[in-house]
């Protein structure tokens, strides 16, 4: 018996004439009476194909597969709004594959006017819509381009670990409990920074993974508990080296990607000109005619001030603690001074938006030892936290820096989208709850009696 392969509509323009199975969607039902025309949809796109009655059951979003032979469509009846718009099949054969209820919201609109828990509780009916496949089909695309560039330059990707520890980065924890060690808990990672530094002192020199990242942060349009970041580290380099290879990797991914670009090589401002400039550090360099045309203005932000005071009057880092003075200020923090001491930090900004961000980092133990002190840790509590970091430090790091750029607000810049949920494929919604899933979720009673942990009713403290 021969099977016959399936043909994706867009490859039906080079094979008139022949038969060919498609298997797809129905997007659209037209009936003229004796002739009932399927729009069927497939991952490559949509092509029509002209039935008889046997098509009379079939409606929108059926799941289908057709058998016909393919025809150039007279000149009158092309269709300019589709790419395989001058042919069509005709079908022989028709099979429901599956059937579909009617979609509780309509799919041929951006979405952007249906409520938003009602587009997430469905979100793989949202997911089908144009523009979201589109969305997704890109960032699947900057995610290649990346990889290309970053091999291309002699860098290794590695994972690290996602049950790690909980240490104090700027942002709270996700914690995991153990089951194992009752009362102990793992965390998730709020970035990659500690093992992406031990692995310099590992000697891989050029790091990069496609990182996952969680932080429990208030929630906002560019920000979520989740997101995806292009992180990476490199050895014996200054602040311009690292600067100079994401220049290159900006550049690279997103003319790749169709984009233009202002200016290259990017213009770099210190944190006082922007401020004293722009009123901000995160500006847009745009004309308005350039808005319109969607072009890339893109900048570097250096010189931060390493420390602020917060409103209680205590010090706090403004970017990374793991980052280094620069070399003009590293003695005088050193011998205590905090005010008024920059950092290596380094942001990436475009079109008013934050794109990446990194610095060199502290690769001395007395530096990272004096950075926590100033946040106002002891030193035994500096021991127990990161002691490991200490340590490594102690045997043989190399001078190192890196960054991290991030996926979901590259992807927003290129869509010109202001929401972070129209770039993710399951995003949360605003108030923190999953999409389709439904969680958090209570758990089984058990499994909390597996890991010794007692909840207390709403409202509730235990004294």
């Amino acid at each position: 018996m021969k099977i016959m392969n399936r043909t994706l509509a867009i490859d039906c323009q080079g094979k008139i004439g022949q038969i060919v199975k498609l298997q797809g969607w129905v997007n659209s039902r037209r009936d003229h009476g004796g002739l009932i025309f399927i729009d069927l949809r497939d991952r490559s796109g949509i092509i029509q194909a002209v039935c008889g009655k046997e098509a009379k059951e079939l409606r929108p979003e059926f799941v289908v597969e057709i058998e016909g032979e393919v025809k150039k469509r007279s000149p009158g009846l092309i269709n300019p709004k589709i790419e395989t718009g001058t042919i069509e099949v005709k079908a022989q054969k028709i099979k429901v594959l599956n059937q579909a209820q009617t979609l509780p919201f309509p799919i041929d609109t951006d979405g952007h006017e249906i409520e938003e828990e009602l587009r997430l509780k469905y979100r793989y009916l949202d997911l089908r819509r144009p523009r979201l496949q589109k969305i997704i089909r890109l960032r699947s695309d900057l995610v290649q381009h990346a990889r290309d560039y970053l091999f291309k330059n002699d860098f290794v990707e590695i994972e690290t670990p996602l049950l790690t520890k909980s240490t104090p980065e700027g942002s709270r924890d996700f914690i995991v409990p153990s089951r194992l060690q009752p009362g102990k808990f793992y965390a998730l990672p709020q970035s990659p920074q500690q093992y992406k530094q031990l692995l310099m002192v590992a000697g891989f020199e050029r790091y990069f993974q496609i990182a996952r990242c969680l932080r429990d942060e208030d929630l906002r349009a560019d920000r979520a508990f989740e997101h995806t970041q292009i992180d990476l580290e490199m050895s014996f380099v200054q602040r311009e080296d690292v600067m100079a290879q994401v220049e290159g990797l900006a550049i690279y991914v997103f003319e790749k990607l169709g984009a233009k670009i202002k200016q290259k090589p990017f213009p770099v401002f210190t944190y006082e000109e922007a401020i004293k400039k722009f009123g901000s550090d995160k500006f847009d360099l745009r004309s308005d005619k350039e808005k319109k045309e969607s072009v890339l203005a893109f900048a570097w932000v250096i010189d931060f001030p390493f420390f602020e005071k917060t409103p209680e009057g205590k010090w706090t880092y403004t970017h990374n603690p793991f980052s280094n003075p620069i070399p003009d200020h590293n003695q005088a923090f050193l011998k205590g001074k905090v005010e008024g001491i920059l950092t290596t930090q380094y942001d990436l900004v475009c079109n008013g938006v934050e794109a990446a961000g990194g610095s060199i980092r502290s690769n001395d133990p007395k530096v990272l030892t004096k950075v926590f002190e100033v946040l106002g840790h002891s030193k035994a509590d500096i021991e127990k936290k990161f002691g490991h970091m200490l340590e490594a430090f102690r045997l043989g790091a190399p001078p190192h820096g890196g960054i991290a750029c991030g996926i979901d607000r590259w992807v927003m810049i290129l869509t010109k989208e202001k929401d972070l949920r129209e770039v993710v494929a399951f995003p949360m919604t605003s108030s923190g709850r999953t999409a389709v899933m439904d969680a958090p979720a209570e758990v089984d009673r058990q499994l909390l009696k597996e890991l010794k942990i007692k909840t207390l009713p709403a409202g509730r403290q235990e004294v």
